[in-house]
């Protein structure tokens, strides 16, 4: 018989309803209160999902999602030099930006800021200090893997024959341009892009078939808005790292400390707590009729 792996004392486990009952547990999104509780539970329990893999599935996961998410200063980087300078070339150039967001969520792999909602939600239903922990190693595995990935790709990008000399000088101006933001606005900017981001995840549950319409709204407003974000963000401050232009302590600040924590904060202390805290009164009044075990449909 093959060990279900729920009960594999060699992987993790989320501290939850599911488990503590042995099984899985389904949303019945006809008797819940609300449909946000609906939208909430299946990302609580994609989350959930999340913190329970293992370590090296998430690593190599993030690793990937770091890499792809160099399609953003690619596209974007190609637009600006082919657009040039006109009124709303921006608009355009900004559609650029939504590409590595695109591949890295519909290919399902793992990205940092994704995380500051999908796996949270799970923690405040039960927090506890196991599943603090479960969330906390989640955050550095992903974290760590999209910026070997992040790492990876820039200095590609800056140092294989890739692009023409103009699609260069434009990914050290986009560069340049995240930089002339003061650590106080990396991370009022990164709180924004956080909030979309989360905005966005929380929007896929219901897109249906118009997921990728979403991806690319959500992620062009990111872009237009001029906010930072630490995961495309790295792959434009390294490149100028590489290139010469910026000396390695400027990627830890002004950029990167504050972007990140503008992120978490976006993307956790504000959405997913609002989000969270909109549902709590559904769960308390009428918590038996928002999941239902498979087995009570036979």
């Amino acid at each position: 018989m093959i060990q279900n792996k729920k009960n594999d004392m060699h992987f993790p486990q989320v501290e939850s309803e599911e488990n503590k009952q042995g099984e899985d547990i389904e949303v019945d999104e006809e008797n819940l209160p609300s449909q946000a509780m609906a939208t909430h539970e299946h990302i609580r329990q994609e989350g959930e999902k999340e913190l329970e893999r293992d370590v090296w599935a998430l690593l190599w996961s993030a690793i990937a999602a770091g890499l792809s998410m160099s399609a953003s200063l690619m596209a974007k980087g190609i637009f600006h030099a082919e657009l040039g300078h006109f009124s709303g070339s921006m608009l355009i150039e900004s559609i650029g930006y939504t590409f590595g967001f695109i591949i890295v969520i519909m290919a399902h792999q793992q990205l940092f800021t994704e995380n500051t909602i999908t796996p949270v939600l799970s923690v405040m239903q039960k927090p506890t200090a196991n599943n603090l922990y479960l969330l906390l190693r989640l955050w550095a595995v992903v974290l760590l893997g999209n910026l070997i990935g992040t790492t990876i790709a820039a200095w590609a990008f800056g140092y294989m024959p890739v692009f023409d000399p103009s699609i260069k000088l434009a990914f050290h101006d986009i560069g340049m341009k995240v930089m002339e933001n003061t650590p106080t606005q990396m991370f009022a900017k990164a709180v924004v892009s956080g909030w979309i981001v989360a905005t966005m995840v929380w929007m896929l549950p219901s897109a249906g078939n118009a997921k990728i319409l979403v991806i690319l709204l959500m992620t062009w407003l990111i872009a237009v808005a001029d906010t930072t974000h630490i995961v495309v963000g790295t792959i434009e401050v390294l490149y100028l790292v590489f290139t010469g232009a910026l000396p390695w302590q400027s990627f830890i600040w002004p950029f990167a400390i504050p972007t990140l924590l503008g992120n978490i904060c976006g993307g956790t202390f504000i959405f997913a707590l609002l989000s969270h805290a909109q549902i709590r009164m559904d769960m308390q009044k009428d918590h038996s009729a928002s999941v239902e075990h498979r087995d009570g449909k036979h």
